[in-house]
């Protein structure tokens, strides 16, 4: 029997306008007031870690619960009719009176990606939205995105604590993933240092960006990067030698098991000891002896083509817990994270590019080209 698995967190639509041109690198020449720019047709999918993580690990082969917050309009329905084609509607929730969330996401070529985004009833998800039967019943439950979702990060993260002890104390292995954060917002001026000081402890796979830990872990840093330049691709102005200390503080905090998504260049992963992986669910009956005190950092694959980069950090997170569900080797699990990444960009959304395990293996063994 499979292992079962929860994903929770946040969840919306992203419409993404067709973008296949441009005049300059510069966000500024392209997006001018009162410029019409032609489109192409619109890509509309569904979006956030629920959607993208949960659906991805489905699509991989795990048997694997969503749980999300909607609001009661067409949105949801859009949602829905989304989640209804993987029979993986019924853990969804709809919200009397809430609006369901929703991006705008404007991927132009060349340029990082910028969204306009509504949290919609993402902001009142909270732990008794949580489907505990389910959860005492599953070997790893995942949450993403609480900086998208204000009652889960306010008071200090008091509620990001309460679900992943929650869970913690019904027997399952907790999974973590953030989202990038605005400086200039609510979620911008939180704790975020002192919330993953009291939520760490209660978490056993932490799975968040180089560019978000770089924020919540090493502000300074962070914001002399940004003033630098403020365009420009953050994952390309850091070095191993900045992203290791990182990863070993996430450890020393309380995570178990970090992987950090570095964009374009790959991901970075490093593994506590072995005594402190026994402290992980035995449901997940992850082998410690072959999980322990490990570090690397995997290559990103070269995509046959980029589309757009939506949704390739949540399934590359997508890959990495299917396999650690599967039972795979840390080297194996975050190789098919960074090859399921290269997959995801050559599609709009983030499911459509996506490749079986099977397929991914044949590809590697094949010789697939990674970046340099």
């Amino acid at each position: 029997m499979r292992k079962k698995a929860v994903v929770a967190g946040h969840i919306c639509i992203d419409i993404t306008p067709g973008i296949t041109r441009q005049a300059s690198d510069k966000i500024q020449d392209v997006l001018m007031p009162g410029r019409l720019i032609n489109v192409g047709e619109a890509d509309i999918h569904t979006g956030g870690a629920v959607a993208n993580t949960g659906l991805a690990m489905k699509i991989l082969g795990a048997d694997v619960s969503l749980v999300g917050k909607l609001g009661d309009d067409d949105f949801a329905d859009m949602v829905i009719s989304v989640t209804d084609r993987y029979d993986a509607s019924d853990g969804l929730i709809r919200s009397e009176g809430d609006s369901t969330s929703y991006s705008v996401v404007l991927a132009i070529p060349g340029i990082d990606r910028i969204f306009l985004h509504n949290p919609g009833a993402n902001d009142t998800f909270c732990a008794d939205d949580l489907p505990m039967d389910r959860i005492r019943e599953a070997a790893l439950f995942h949450f993403g995105y609480p900086p998208l979702m204000k009652r889960i990060y306010e008071n200090d993260g008091r509620e990001l604590v309460r679900i992943m002890r929650e869970v913690k104390e019904a027997g399952a292995a907790t999974s973590l993933d953030m989202a990038a954060v605005d400086p200039d917002t609510e979620a911008g001026r939180a704790d975020w240092k002192g919330i993953l000081a009291r939520v760490l402890p209660y978490v056993d796979i932490f799975v968040p960006s180089i560019e978000e830990l770089l924020f919540m872990l090493d502000r300074d840093k962070y914001d002399r990067l940004r003033t630098y330049d403020p365009a420009a691709d953050l994952t390309g102005m850091i070095s191993l030698e900045d992203i290791e200390p990182l990863g070993r503080k996430c450890l020393d905090m309380g995570a178990k098991i970090v992987m950090i998504k570095c964009g374009a260049p790959g991901i970075y992963y490093c593994t506590g000891s072995e005594e402190k992986l026994e402290n992980i669910s035995g449901r997940l009956s992850l082998n410690t002896s072959v999980w322990a005190d490990k570090k690397g950092f995997e290559r990103s694959y070269k995509p046959e083509k980029i589309v757009s980069a939506t949704g390739a950090g949540d399934t590359s997170v997508a890959a990495f817990l299917t396999s650690v569900l599967n039972g795979s080797a840390p080297e194996e699990s975050v190789r098919y994270a960074a090859a399921t990444g290269a997959c995801c960009v050559g599609a709009y959304d983030a499911l459509s590019g996506l490749k079986s395990l099977d397929k991914l293996d044949e590809m590697i063994n094949a010789g697939w080209e990674k970046i340099q």
